[in-house]
């Protein structure tokens, strides 16, 4: 029976294993500082160092960057297995667009006709707009930024870290051959070291030059990184410019459906409004008791802005609450029976609502329910 080997070079493996002890054993002497080592010079030092540098934080700052694109790690895995594979990703509805889809869906099976049916939809549909807009961010962010980053990490940077070694290599050579002059004893050993040494110095100077080269490129890497940075600002820039559109325009959809609790939208833009900006708009008063618009159906509320609005200390009065109130809604006060607070006058003067504070909190508290303590205060002053 004939068995075909395959070819086995006994010296070459002796060989092989031979240079490699030799390489563990020049390793371990320039640890220990027992022989003799080349330094590279302070330019090179400084610029393997600032490519060092540059490596970690571009690879920390892309993984930062995709985290927060793609929060899900198992779908960042996915992603990163179908770009290697080289196959078409499949289509997943972000978190977003299966709360606008739930929305859409509940707001059908509670009836088209009702407000809170109107509502869900008119919300559902702004999200999935607000979906479709996370999802063309994370698509442009990855084209303008993420990609770049790794595309420098992957080729350039890779190229670096090889020519790197192989200069490593040239060096351990370079330092044997000069170990091996000094242990030469005869002249043609002698020179034959001596050769060695000539070749293995060229080798290195010139591995040197060109890995120079290729750290010194880093500037102008960095340069490329500074555009990416640029363009994904500009992406987050239109990102949330198109969210804060769509959210305005629900603000505006919903105001119009009109109701018994009617939406009031919120001025983020107002920031210079004095006190009464919680209040309701002219046209539309409001009723102490139920909290409820009282204006004709089909009035929109004006844009109100539910900051605090700038009053100072000397507007304010004390009053004694009579009797405890539950707040209607996130612009009121709650109140305890017989606790003093700060009330002032919106602006305009509402009938049935003046501005409160309760120690850190802030907002509405209907005038049915409050005593004023500095107007008698005042009074008895001028009665003496």
């Amino acid at each position: 029976m004939n068995i075909n080997l395959p070819n086995f070079n006994m010296k070459n493996l002796v060989k092989e294993a031979g240079s490699t002890l030799s390489r563990v054993v020049q390793l371990t002497e320039e640890k220990l500082g027992t022989t003799e080592r080349t330094e590279y010079d302070t330019e090179f030092l400084n610029l393997a160092e600032r490519a060092d540098v540059t490596k970690a934080w571009t690879e920390k700052i892309v993984r930062d960057t995709e985290a927060v694109l793609i929060p899900n790690p198992q779908n960042r895995i996915e992603e990163f297995i179908f770009d290697k594979i080289e196959k078409t990703k499949p289509q997943r509805l972000s978190n977003l667009e299966h709360l606008a889809l739930d929305m859409i869906e509940a707001g059908g099976d509670f009836g088209q006709d009702l407000p809170y049916g109107q509502a869900l939809i008119k919300v559902g549909q702004a999200e999935q707009k607000l979906g479709q807009c996370e999802r063309d961010f994370i698509a442009s962010s990855g084209i303008c930024f993420t990609q770049p980053l790794r595309k420098f990490l992957d080729g350039e940077m890779k190229t670096i870290t090889k020519e790197r070694g192989i200069l490593e290599t040239k060096r351990l050579d370079l330092d044997a051959s000069k170990n091996r002059l000094k242990k030469a004893r005869s002249m043609l050993g002698q020179q034959a070291a001596e050769r060695d040494l000539r070749v293995a110095q060229a080798e290195f100077d010139r591995q040197a030059e060109i890995t120079k080269v290729l750290l010194d490129g880093i500037s102008t890497s960095q340069a490329s990184h500074l555009r990416h940075l640029h363009a994904f600002v500009e992406t987050q820039v239109r990102y949330y410019k198109n969210c804060m559109d769509t959210i305005n325009n629900l603000q505006r959809d919903l105001a119009n459906l009109g109701g018994p609790t009617p939406y009031v939208p919120i001025d983020i833009y107002n920031d210079d409004d004095v006190s009464g900006n919680h209040s309701a708009p002219s046209g539309i008063g409001l009723n102490a008791a139920s909290g409820v618009s009282s204006a004709g159906a089909g009035v929109v509320p004006s844009v109100v802005s539910r900051r605090d609005p700038l009053v100072n200390a000397d507007q304010m009065r004390r009053a004694r609450v009579l009797c405890a109130y539950d707040a209607k809604d996130h612009t009121e006060l709650n109140l305890n029976a017989n606790e003093v607070i700060f009330v002032t006058e919106c602006s305009p003067v509402n009938p049935d609502y003046m501005y409160g504070k309760q120690g850190l909190l802030k907002g509405l508290v209907p005038r049915a329910f409050l005593e004023m303590l500095d107007d008698e205060q005042n009074e008895t002053n001028n009665v003496y």
